[in-house]
């Protein structure tokens, strides 16, 4: 069909007309079950195109177009290469296109940027450039460098397909035990704020449009006030609390990003516990949706709960219960009602289409109340140009994805990040002498020394820390590090046994703020990390690359010092070792 024969079938494809009369046209030949499936924000996996995957019980991206009318996907998992991401996001549109109305599909991500080994932080990166995480740039703490990071993923999400980013994070990472603050811009207010609104400078561009990424700012009103900083994941850790009433200060980001023009906002799953909004989850909570971010901040862009607030799943074969905390006793259609009356949009990885269908052909909920929504949703298609140009470039995506020159701004991006705590005068690392390492790949550390077997046969040790967390009882839960913040007597004990015998540096990656003292105690020289591949690393520690990194939070000194600090507050932890903005230099 031609695109003059399209447009006289399907006159919103007309480009020359104004959006709203596309959108009204479209809308006015919509089935109830057709603008149903515009509220669903469901997952899918690029292998997932014809043949669901049972592991996270998503059904095929065919079904999910054709059956259910879905038209917006969360990617999951990497693509081996972009040109195959590419070619998935291509066969996906045209399902799309052969469908009645031909609405084209919006795909979503979560961070796929981050040099990481943590899947439930961050999505692996594949053929993405490798970047530190969220909190790396914030060790950074360059609001230049921040939007220019934006503006490379914009370029590799857009050429293979993917238009929203379900980032930036924002919350404020007050409670130190929190296990998801690595994707956040750190502890601090105001630095979060400013970095925030350039990350959405550089994700959307200076005009939003066909070369545009929305931005999914979440969580509003701020996820890091978590009882005991257990994540609401997770039944044990539903509640937000506020002791020291300090629940407007986690909106001061979200302010700061509603006026940089972010387009979309999440809602998180957490309860807020003793304020004066209902003691139910954040995207059931109509005084935070509406009163506070529709009313008091005027926002009018597009809401999308977290996902799984509706229907009970399984992940890797264990179950996990909706995150309807607050509202566990309402049925899935009671629930979704609630969701709506609250004044949200799309609901977060469900796709039980049909219970909306029955709200809406019951009488529960009105037709010009789907359709406010209906038209936020379409308005967001059209203005990203996916209903004139769904398709992309395939041989491009290869050139542009993962390029030898956005490589080499990620991994300068992870040198920069990287934090010197502590040194005796150790740091800088002469190149050539006799290294011992663990955590590095000895190929890695062989150009920049002669590697050995054991510390005695060492000029210099070098031992790479992950900040320690917790097992939990499923494999998911496992994917958000949590718990105690103090190393295992036998690391601490191991560090001293090493350092006995020669100079240490010991490297944390500090995906949370840990209890380092006793490490610190007895090493030579530390650093902290926020995703940082091995030589970058030694590219530091050997001089070669100048440090620039300080510490985006306070580093508690001990666990009586957290438990005793209010969750909302931020600095709130006695006497830390290190506060925040610490970093020393080499020179």
């Amino acid at each position: 069909m031609t695109t003059t024969q399209q447009s006289q079938t399907r006159p919103w494809l007309d480009g020359t007309l104004p959006i709203e009369e596309r959108i009204e046209l479209l809308l006015g030949e919509m089935t109830i079950e057709e603008k149903a499936g515009l509220f669903f924000h469901t997952m899918t996996a690029a292998h997932a195109l014809e043949e669901g995957d049972p592991a996270f019980n998503l059904p095929s991206g065919r079904d999910l177009v054709t059956d259910m009318h879905i038209t917006h996907v969360n990617l999951l998992g990497a693509a081996p290469t972009a040109r195959e991401l590419a070619q998935w996001h291509n066969a996906l549109q045209r399902i799309a296109a052969e469908t009645r109305l031909g609405i084209p599909v919006t795909v979503s991500t979560d961070p796929r940027h981050s040099f990481t080994d943590n899947p439930g932080a961050a999505i692996m990166a594949g053929p993405f450039s490798q970047w530190p995480e969220t909190l790396g740039l914030a060790a950074i703490g360059d609001e230049e460098r921040v939007e220019r990071f934006a503006e490379i993923a914009r370029q590799e999400y857009t050429a293979v397909g993917l238009r929203v980013s379900l980032h930036p994070q924002i919350d404020l990472a007050t409670e130190p035990r929190w296990s998801r603050q690595v994707a956040t811009f750190g502890e601090d207010a105001d630095l979060t704020g400013r970095l925030a609104a350039a990350y959405i400078r550089g994700f959307q561009g200076e005009t939003f449009g066909p070369g545009s990424v929305s931005t999914m700012t979440k969580h509003f009103p701020g996820g890091g006030p978590q009882k005991d900083g257990e994540d609401p994941h997770f039944a044990y850790g539903k509640e937000q609390v506020y002791p020291g009433d300090h629940f407007d200060h986690h909106l001061a980001p979200f302010e700061t990003a509603i006026e940089a023009g972010t387009r979309q906002m999440m809602p998180y799953y957490g309860i807020p516990m003793g304020t004066e909004h209902e003691e139910v989850g954040f995207g059931f909570n109509k005084s935070v949706i509406t009163g506070l971010l529709r009313e008091r901040f005027g926002f009018d862009g597009l809401v999308c709960t977290d996902w799984g607030l509706i229907t009970d799943t399984s992940v890797m074969g264990e179950p996990f219960p909706a995150r309807a905390w607050g509202v566990e006793h309402l049925s899935p259609r009671a629930r979704m009602k609630k969701i709506l009356d609250a004044g949200a949009d799309q609901f977060g990885g469900e796709k039980c289409v049909e219970t909306l269908v029955d709200l809406v052909t019951s009488g529960d909920v009105s037709q010009t109340r789907i359709n406010v929504s209906a038209r936020r949703i379409l308005r967001e298609k059209f203005e990203l140009g996916l209903f004139d140009n769904p398709y992309v470039d395939e041989d491009a995506a290869e050139q542009v994805v993962g390029s030898a020159h956005f490589r080499a701004e990620g991994r300068q991006a992870q040198r920069d990040s990287v934090t010197v705590l502590t040194n005796d005068g150790t740091l800088p690392l002469q190149r050539g002498k006799r290294i011992y390492v663990e955590g590095i790949d000895e190929e890695t550390a062989s150009a920049y020394g002669e590697v050995v077997a054991n510390p005695a046969q060492a000029d210099v040790a070098i031992v790479r820390l992950h900040a320690p967390f917790d097992e939990r009882a499923t494999v998911f839960e496992n994917f958000f590090h949590a718990g105690s913040l103090e190393f295992a007597q036998d690391v601490v004990d191991h560090i001293q046994e090493i350092a006995a015998a020669v100079p240490t540096v010991v490297d944390f990656a500090l995906d949370r703020p840990a209890i380092i003292e006793p490490v610190v105690n007895v090493a030579h020289a530390t650093t902290a990390n926020w995703g940082t591949e091995g030589s970058c690393l030694l590219d530091v520690l050997c001089g070669q690359s100048e440090v620039r990194g300080t510490l985006p939070f306070d580093l508690p000194r001990s666990t009586a010092a957290i438990e005793a600090s209010r969750p909302d507050v931020p600095f709130d932890t006695e006497d830390p070792l290190f506060r925040f903005g610490h970093g020393l230099n080499l020179s």
